[in-house]
């Protein structure tokens, strides 16, 4: 390396200079240069993927493989030692015959007419005019229709090279004229033992285990990976003698430590709460970011799961022994249903960031709500494990008999009827010991739970049911509903508990997504009103209306 490499970023000075330097592209490497030595090129290629895993590099590369003089004379290509003028041109980004355009600030049809007007002319000294078109989505929807015809059938000696985050926003028209190429994100242990090569060729001094965090934390983009590493090159370089460990590289990236969040998981298993919130708040001072804390969260609880349903989870590239073992203390007694309303939680909160202006509320009161929905799981199932799908269904936390008066439906009622179909039901032999009746009664129909609701004297069940509630779909043992603001508080629990003792079976009652269904009540007014359109338009109405111009028929009685 020279002088003028060792001052570059090393995402720029580690940036591949050939084919075979791809990380975990491989095969599309192999695709595309096998098409340019039995020359069989496209007039366009199109390269798809997420930030970082070499889309500029690979039109780079490609540009630099047609037009080498060793492959035109030899059929190979120069390395990256040994260069031809057109190859280190190509590199250096001063190619007379290479333009490389960035259409996120070149978006307009004026820039294509200027584009399309040079591509005219043959080449001044390679073989190929290329053109390299960077964030292609961007171009305007005028923009793509002038590209169209020149890029179907261009001149001889042009190719295009177009580059996107974002294929999806590309008219099928430009797609259909391209060869595409989708560049996948490249594994962490690939990642891994890249960063490892290039901190042995700077000399760094990082642990193994804080290359893998800096790995888990790219996403599967080389570029930001050794963006990170260089990042902690310089904050180690503070400390020449000393080696960057994982807990410092968190500390850089204000990530949670592990072990810490697996303590404040555990402190919530137990329902500890105070204790729970206290590892909060030294996370909170330490300068957490509270997206990524959330994500780590979910990390926690998709590994916890994992222990949960398929036993000790083995060694893993990107999880330590005393994680391992941390998890594997923690997860003792827990189950899958809890995880699921755990993961349930910790994905609305997220959500909620976007619209809470204090994320150190919304994160305390994110641990109260964890702590307080394992609690109730653990209250039910010792006080009464009938009402367990219901409690978890109403709300997140327990509702006092003081402000009973005072509570409607909510959000996160809406939220965890989405999860009642998640929990386990009880078991059929435990069912049958809490049958209320002797005889068990058959509801086949909203009109047969409405009869019996009525017979059975549940004046203010009957009343939601016909006009706060929406029945989407009704079978046997199962209720699919919408509901209003004014649906009563107990609906839900006294609906379970009448059914019931009625059937001898728990029912399950899941929300509908269905906002076009109408309650009982309005389809009785609505098929009132159509009875009364269609008397109005018989012939004996029409009679006494011409007789008795002023009157008006408003309302119309069936015989019983």
């Amino acid at each position: 390396m020279n002088n003028k490499d060792n001052i570059k970023i090393l995402a720029l000075k580690y940036r591949p200079k050939k084919f075979k330097s791809l990380i975990g592209q491989e095969v599309i490497a192999e695709t595309i240069l096998n098409a340019i030595r039995i020359g069989k090129t496209p007039n366009a290629y199109l390269l798809t993927g997420i930030r970082g895993v070499g889309k500029t590099t690979t039109a780079r590369l490609i540009a630099k493989a047609l037009n080498c003089l060793k492959n035109q004379n030899e059929n190979n290509l120069c390395d990256s030692s040994d260069q031809c003028s057109h190859c280190k041109e190509i590199q250096d980004s001063n190619h007379i015959d290479v333009l490389e355009m960035d259409a996120a600030s070149k978006t307009g049809i004026d820039d294509i007419r200027e584009l399309i007007e040079n591509s005219k002319y043959n080449p001044t000294s390679a073989k190929f005019k290329i053109f390299i078109i960077d964030e292609v989505h961007m171009l305007s929807k005028q923009a793509f229709n002038g590209l169209l015809k020149t890029l179907e059938e261009p001149p001889s000696k042009l190719k295009f090279i177009l580059a996107t985050t974002e294929v999806r926003k590309i008219p099928v028209t430009i797609l259909s004229r391209c060869q595409r190429f989708d560049l996948k994100r490249v594994s962490l242990d690939k990642i891994f033992d890249h960063l490892k090569d290039i901190l042995n060729k700077e000399k760094g001094k990082i642990s193994d285990d804080a290359l893998k965090l800096l790995s888990r934390a790219s996403e599967g983009s080389v570029r930001d990976s050794i963006s990170l590493l260089d990042r902690a090159i310089i904050f180690q370089s503070l400390n020449p003698n000393q080696t960057l460990e994982e807990l410092d590289v968190r500390k850089m990236l204000g990530l949670a430590d592990k072990s810490k969040l697996i303590q404040l998981l555990e402190n919530v298993f137990k329902g500890e709460e105070a204790s729970a919130l206290k590892i909060l708040r030294e996370f909170i001072e330490e300068g957490l970011d509270a997206k990524i804390f959330l994500n780590d969260i979910l990390e926690l609880i998709y590994l916890f799961s994992r222990r949960v349903n398929l036993g000790p989870i083995e060694k893993e590239l990107f999880v330590s022994e005393s994680e391992l073992k941390l998890i594997d203390k923690a997860s003792q007694g827990l189950k899958i249903q809890d995880l699921g309303l755990f993961w349930q939680l910790t994905l609305k909160t997220i959500e909620d960031l976007n619209i809470t202006s204090n994320e150190i509320i919304t994160l305390e009161m994110f641990v109260i709500q964890l702590a307080h929905v394992k609690n109730i799981d653990d209250k039910f199932e010792e006080d009464d494990i009938s009402n367990k799908e219901v409690a978890k269904a109403v709300a997140d936390e327990k509702v006092s008999s003081d402000n009973k008066k005072n509570f409607k439906p909510s959000s996160i009622l809406k939220e965890q009827l989405k999860n009642v179909e998640q929990i386990k039901t009880q078991e059929k032999n435990d069912l049958e010991t809490k049958i209320v009746t002797s005889k068990t009664t058959q509801i086949k129909s909203p009109k047969d739970l409405i009869f019996l609701v009525e017979k059975n004297r549940e004046i203010e069940l009957k009343y939601d049911l016909e006009r706060n509630v929406k029945i989407a779909n009704f079978e046997d043992g199962k209720i699919n509903l919408n509901f209003n603001e004014n649906l009563n508080k107990n609906f839900i629990k006294r609906l379970s508990q009448c059914l019931y003792s009625w059937t001898g079976k728990r029912w399950i009652i899941s929300l509908s997504k269905d906002e076009n269904i109408k309650t009982i009540y309005q389809e009785r007014i609505d098929s009132k009103k159509n009875f009364l359109d269609k008397e109005k338009k018989s012939d004996i109405s029409k009679e006494i209306l011409k007789n008795f111009p002023d009157a008006n028929l408003i309302d119309v009685k069936k015989d019983e």
